[in-house]
């Protein structure tokens, strides 16, 4: 029997990063990048304003007081996106909008509330109109030079260094990607992962369930995890226990997989036809692991031929609370392998638990608990069935007790593997 740890080596040993690719910034969300992004322009590409106001010449306003405003003649109105600037000298103003290019001749920019706006009332003004010939605006307080002005390049100069190989793509950064101009970006691509669970018991959700029947979850679990490891997931429904329909399903499926994930049929089951269906295709291993749940794993490519090397197939046990502890431990870090991240496995922390564990020898255990990052404690939440998907939902932990441990007193301290986030 292998190990936990032998299996994962194993399974992690066959498996690379994608190969890098081009993609639109969109299709590039929660990618990783594969080079380094340099801006080729200026952030901000020239100086602007941060409000609505005035923009001016400092010396113009020396001493002004709500009393005694300093009074300037308004050059013209400059809005977002204005090309020609009317030139601002002594004694003069330009109305600008946030965002809009500040004028040649004029230093910072006095904010509409610190002025009357034009309003010849003397009074602090808090909306703009349009500027008017022969119009004054009276400004009723100092403004020091660069106030209310974004420099150009004061967020991000030309030549820089703005993201990093390996950053994932996220909102923000595909934001500053389109921000510097770029369209495209070379990133390492997410997997794409077929998910298919196999069983003539399975009936799909929402279908009457017939005598000796249920409904069809590892598939929406386990797509759904594919999807939080950072995969393209898809689900393909219960595949009944018939080979030829087996096979057909596959080879309709391997054109679109970068990674097949299956649940069921890999026990001694008389009527269990993956294995037949997998071992047909050659380079697919089925083996018995050292661990509960998920004792059955299958492991191997398929469809290897003249166009490369095959898919990897990771096939896991049937049983619900088997099959997602399995694509934790397992699939997940393959998942997480092709993305090219660096955090491939799931967090460990040590925590205390305050009940007794039993454990079988030599079989590492997996129980699903809830962990208290407060006071680090852990706790179990329901039994050690592989059934137990109630419990399963309200986990957010595994607990392990080793394979040399088949019993841990109250308050014994244990590895605890945080799920989500």
């Amino acid at each position: 029997m292998w190990t936990v740890d032998e299996h994962l080596a194993d399974v992690l040993a066959a498996v690379a990063p994608l190969p890098a690719i081009e993609l639109q910034l969109l299709d590039a969300r929660g990618c990783r990048l594969d080079e380094d992004v340099l801006a080729d322009v200026d952030l901000p590409p020239f100086d602007n304003s941060s409000m609505d106001g005035y923009a001016l010449r400092t010396a113009d306003t020396v001493g002004a007081t709500a009393e005694y405003p300093s009074v300037l003649s308004v050059v013209g109105d400059i809005a977002a996106g204005a090309g020609e600037l009317p030139a601002v000298g002594p004694g003069q103003a330009a109305r600008i909008m946030t965002g809009a290019p500040v004028p040649p001749g004029s230093q910072a920019v006095a904010p509409v509330e610190w002025t009357d706006g034009g309003s010849g009332t003397g009074r602090a003004a808090d909306a703009m109109g349009a500027a008017v010939e022969g119009e004054e605006v009276r400004v009723l307080r100092p403004v020091s030079e660069g106030a209310h002005v974004r420099r150009r390049g004061s967020d991000v100069a030309a030549g820089t260094r703005v993201l990093e190989a390996g950053t994932r793509l996220g909102p923000t950064q595909l934001g500053l990607l389109a921000a510097i101009g770029r369209a495209t970006v070379k990133v390492r691509p997410r997997p794409r992962v077929v998910v298919l669970s196999t069983g003539s018991e399975l009936v799909q959700p929402g279908e009457p369930v017939g005598p000796g029947q249920i409904a069809d979850s590892n598939s929406f679990t386990l797509t759904a995890a594919a999807l939080d490891a950072g995969a393209i997931a898809y689900r393909v429904g219960g595949v009944p226990d018939d080979a030829a329909r087996l096979r057909a399903v596959l080879e309709d499926q391997l054109g679109r997989a970068d990674l097949i994930v299956t649940s069921g049929g890999v026990s001694v089951g008389a009527y269990d036809v993956v294995k037949e269906v997998f071992e047909s295709y050659g380079g697919v291993d089925f083996r018995r692991l050292r661990m509960q749940p998920g004792k059955p794993q299958g492991f191997g490519r398929i469809g290897a031929g003249d166009s490369g090397p095959g898919v990897p197939l990771l096939a896991l046990p049937g049983n619900p609370v088997s099959a997602y502890i399995s694509f934790e431990l397992f699939v997940r870090p393959v998942i997480r392998t092709m993305l090219g991240a660096e955090d491939v496995h799931r967090p460990v922390v040590r925590a205390v638990c305050p009940v007794a564990l039993r454990s079988p020898a030599g079989r590492r255990q997996f129980l699903r608990g809830r962990y208290r990052a407060a006071d680090g404690v852990v706790e179990p939440v329901g039994g050690a069935g592989s059934h137990l998907v109630g419990a399963l939902a309200r986990a957010d932990c595994l607990i392990t007790v080793p394979e040399d441990v088949t019993e841990l007193p109250a308050g014994s301290e244990v590895d605890v593997v945080l799920l989500g986030g």
